[in-house]
């Protein structure tokens, strides 16, 4: 017996958005899928901070692996890791 399920994304979560935003006071471009964005939005008010302030803490955690990951990676590993906790 199968049995269907819904979807727990749409085709829009998919979808690549490119955000500007402010790391170190320099205006950068981040393309990432809008489900991230969402979420990044979500942690960010949770928190009391800007997007910039969140992307600009998870920019400087980088740091800490070698090779460092690229940025987009890095954002969708710390909302991953947001959501386990």
């Amino acid at each position: 017996m199968t049995s269907e399920r819904e979807p727990v994304t749409s085709s829009f979560d998919h979808r690549l958005e490119k955000h500007s935003v402010v790391i170190a006071g320099h205006r950068t471009s981040v393309t990432l899928e809008a489900a991230f964005w969402r979420a990044l939005k979500e942690i960010a008010k949770a928190q009391g901070r800007s997007i910039s302030e969140l992307v600009a803490q998870v920019d400087r955690s980088r740091g800490e692996y070698d090779p460092p990951p690229n940025l987009s990676s890095a954002l969708r590993v710390f909302v991953l890791s947001q959501a386990r906790q």
